[in-house]
């Protein structure tokens, strides 16, 4: 177990997830501001741009209105009917009477203008002519509901609008009308439409302008009626903030007078039966997102406050508030709004708060998703590190219990890897130095540890003194199996050609001759090693033998002569520079020609400091091991090869078995048989490792 893993890892992505909750947090408040100030503007120019539409509108009506009540023919027939509280006959002519003479002359104009009807109001507010073709009768009062409109037109002198309203109607029955003030007598309203029947739920408005006499005096008003249902909810729709935004209009009392965008809906939750929202819908707060629950009925909202933005509206503030409230349907949106006293209602745009601040939510969602990743690695590691924690205190107590067994005496610890840790030792017995290793239950699966066992049973066989030799081994009361196995110190050839470059052939061949006899040991025993590489080849200058060769790891070693009781038969091992095609293609099909193979590999790495195929993923390697003839290494170094040499690894890498040499011992002949073989001497060799020990304490230790 290395140091680093004992370090409280799990640490860093803490820091690095509080880092980044707190820069979600600046930037969450500094996007919020710029999203608001944004989001300010745009609700603010949406509801100017509306509200302008709504005022040019206004003021051509009011225009046309006047227009029209400056008529010389209206000035001159209007006098007649101001005279009394009735209809008149004093206008009466060719056409039959007064009202067929104002009818006759304003119902071909306001048809032109879009209006639906005319009527003469006097100035005690009653109704004294219209312009539709009725039979004469007395006069009616106007609605106490627009009197104080006409009252302000008769006190200025000036046009004026009477905002959406909705008359009490009843169904017009094809009679005469009847005279009196009973309760029989038939409403003005009622004739709209030239006596068609109107729904109950119309809305009507009306421009009022002041009629005069030839002295300038007031006589009463030209009221046009209009049906603002197109006209004036379009107007309102003039701009709109996003998809879910809309402007939309209310009175004095918070009652809507033109039609939301969303009078479907607003049916589906109960809050409207079949009618239109305009003037039947009042803009309560339901305290609550009426959207997310299924209606079970009509939803009665009475006694319920106004909604926060047409409460302010109604109170004659006007604003911007990007604070998401309820909205009538109990849906969070912000908004801006205004009262226009001119008009006596209010007119307010919003729109859906969750629509106007998408892009923070999904930032917000973006660092809370990179925060809980952080947390969860940090997890992830605090799991892992106390685990390592728990694993070192069990090898700390297998050590104890390895010393307390009296066999070894463990000193230091020189090497960690996936399958355990090494420790430098000494027999308690004999004193013998050695090299101990620990392989924990956790590092792999009881299957590996057997099969690592019986590996260890099968290199146990070897003697060659070109092999690495295993003392000992077992398995702790704890369950953590070891084995000992002699002490190294030197280099493996994979760190000497990086250090030192490629090597001349005549110690290359010194090196190859003592590997070809560890393998033709192992090779006559039944054994092949199927890991032939530059790092399990180790050279040291051992009890005065310079050059001296251990073949180590014999970690993947089988018995090629009882491949049908071999576990492991079908299993892809070895490193894939070295590894020969038949072990690619078959692995059950290895002998000891696939070690020949690697070993020709380990030459040419030797010779040429390079692989037999190099700068390549795995994938690659293993592609062309089995397609490619290698390059002759001569062509791809200046280190002098003998031609005799060269033909040798270019045997040993041959694709077909059949075509390299027949054995070890073979190879070993063919090598000393080299030209080169007897140029690297002993006393070179020792001077090598005299300045190898001197620069660096002895080298590596295995």
């Amino acid at each position: 177990m290395s140091s680093r893993s004992r370090k409280p890892v799990w640490i860093i992505p803490l820091v690095v997830a509080g880092l980044v909750a707190l820069l979600g947090w600046w930037g969450n408040e500094r996007l919020h501001e710029t999203i608001a100030d944004a989001l300010k503007s745009d609700l603010s120019a949406t509801l100017d741009a509306n509200v302008t539409a709504l005022e040019i509108w206004t003021t051509n009506q009011m225009r046309m209105a006047s227009t029209l009540a400056e008529e010389p023919a209206v000035q001159k027939i209007a006098p007649r009917y101001f005279s009394g509280d009735g209809w008149s006959d004093a206008g009466a002519g060719a056409n039959g009477s007064g009202a067929d003479a104002l009818g006759n002359f304003l119902r071909p104009r306001i048809s032109r203008m879009g209006y639906e009807i005319a009527q003469l109001v006097s100035t005690n507010f009653r109704v004294v002519a219209t312009s539709i073709r009725i039979r004469p009768g007395a006069s009616q009062p106007v609605p106490e509901t627009q009197t104080n409109k006409f009252g302000e037109l008769f006190l200025t002198d000036s046009p004026v609008i009477i905002t959406p309203f909705k008359p009490a109607f009843a169904y017009l029955q094809r009679q005469p009308v009847r005279r009196g003030t009973g309760p029989d007598r038939t409403n003005y309203l009622n004739l709209i439409n030239r006596g068609q029947p109107r729904r109950g739920d119309t809305m009507l408005m009306q421009v009022a302008a002041p009629v005069h006499d030839r002295y300038g005096k007031i006589l009463g008003a030209l009221a046009l009626v209009i049906d603002p249902t197109n006209e004036f909810t379009r107007i309102l729709s003039v701009a709109r903030h996003g998809d879910s935004g809309e402007t939309y209009a209310f009175d004095q009392t918070g009652l809507l007078i033109s039609e939301s965008r969303y009078d479907r809906q607003l049916q589906h939750l109960g809050l409207l039966t079949n009618s239109s929202s305009a003037l039947n819908l009042r803009l309560h707060d339901p305290g609550r997102d009426l959207t997310r629950e299924a209606a079970a009925g009509p939803v009665n909202l009475t006694g319920e406050p106004l909604t926060l933005i047409v409460a302010s509206a109604v109170a004659g503030e006007n604003g911007v508030d990007v604070v998401a409230c309820r909205d009538y349907r109990g849906v969070p949106v912000v908004g801006a709004w205004r009262w226009l006293p001119q008009l006596g209602i209010g007119v307010a745009t919003q729109v859906d708060a969750s629509e106007a601040f998408w892009l923070l939510h999904i930032l917000q969602l973006v660092f809370v998703a990179l925060f809980l990743l952080l947390v969860l690695c940090a997890l992830v590691l605090f799991v892992y590190y106390y685990a390592n924690q728990a694993s070192a205190r069990r090898l700390r107590e297998a050590e104890l219990k390895l010393k307390q067994l009296g066999q070894y005496q463990l000193e230091q610890k020189i090497g960690a890897g996936s399958m355990g840790t090494v420790y430098r030792a000494h027999h308690a017995l004999m004193r013998r130095r050695t090299a101990v290793k620990l392989l924990l239950p956790e590092t792999g699966d009881e299957a590996a540890a057997l099969r690592f066992e019986r590996e260890v049973q099968l290199t146990c066989q070897l003697a060659h003194p070109n092999t690495i030799q295993i003392y000992d081994y077992g398995r702790t009361p704890e369950g953590v199996f070891y084995y000992a196995m002699e002490l190294l110190s030197g280099l493996d050839l994979g760190d000497l050609v990086e250090k030192f470059g490629p090597q001349p052939e005549g110690r290359v061949i010194n090196i190859l001759t003592q590997v070809c006899n560890s393998l033709a040991e192992a090779h006559g025993l039944g054994l092949i090693h199927r890991d032939i590489k530059p790092s399990n080849i180790f050279i040291s200058d051992r009890g005065g033998v310079p050059d001296y060769v251990k073949v180590l790891d014999f970690g993947l070693v089988r018995d090629y002569r009882n491949v049908a009781n071999d576990p492991d038969k079908d299993g892809f091992a070895g490193t894939p520079w070295f590894m020969a095609p038949e072990m690619i293609q078959n692995p059950a099909a290895s002998d000891p020609r696939s070690d020949l193979y690697a070993l020709g590999g380990v030459a040419y790495f030797l010779l040429t400091g390079k692989m037999v195929f190099t700068n390549e993923s795995a994938s690659e390697v293993l592609h062309r091991q089995l397609n490619e003839i290698p390059a002759s290494p001569s062509a791809i170094t200046d280190n002098p090869i003998s031609p005799e040499m060269e033909q040798i690894i270019l045997e040993c890498l041959e694709k077909d078995p059949a075509r390299r040499p027949d054995s070890a011992l073979a190879l070993a002949t063919r090598l000393a048989e080299c030209p080169t073989a007897n140029d690297s001497t002993p006393h070179e060799r020792a001077g090598w490792w005299a300045t190898f020990n001197a620069g660096n304490n002895g080298g590596a230790t295995i």
